[in-house]
């Protein structure tokens, strides 16, 4: 028997002058400044560490942090057309205790895995994490 996957729908609304509504509600009036490039990296900030947070209260830790990020447009060779090229985020996470390098790993990777944002991208986001002040990475989980 199949097991029907879960969808999901995000309706945004864009109104004249800039101000969005998601799913009707929490309008956001962006600075000029903010540019769709700009909310890219942001979705993928906010997608990952969610993720995080996700797995990690799943394993019976808390998770905060915050992060930073920088894409980078220009010509792609293979079809001359303008698009992300590279993507970077990093993170400053806390663990409110230590479960280990492995189990941190495990956790980042499913963060990393599980962000749908960094899947639909045609680019492969480079992560970059430090928890509890310590570098750390994803790849050094187990497969």
């Amino acid at each position: 028997m199949e097991v029907e996957a879960k969808e999901f729908t995000y309706d945004v609304l864009l109104e004249d002058g800039g101000v969005m509504l998601a799913d009707g509600a929490g309008a956001i009036d962006a600075p000029e400044a903010w540019k769709p490039d700009h909310f890219l990296v942001a979705a993928l900030l906010r997608c990952a560490l969610q993720g995080l947070r996700h797995h990690a209260e799943r394993a019976g830790f808390e998770a905060s942090g915050r992060g930073g990020g920088r894409a980078l447009v220009t010509k792609r060779a293979a079809d001359e057309r303008y698009a992300v090229v590279e993507i970077v985020v990093s993170y400053d996470i806390a663990l409110e205790s230590d479960p280990g390098a492995e189990r941190v790993a495990e956790l980042l990777a499913k963060a990393e895995r599980d962000c749908f944002v960094g899947a639909s991208l045609t680019v492969e986001p480079e992560y970059r994490w430090n928890v509890n002040g310590r570098p750390v990475s994803a790849r050094a989980a187990p497969s």
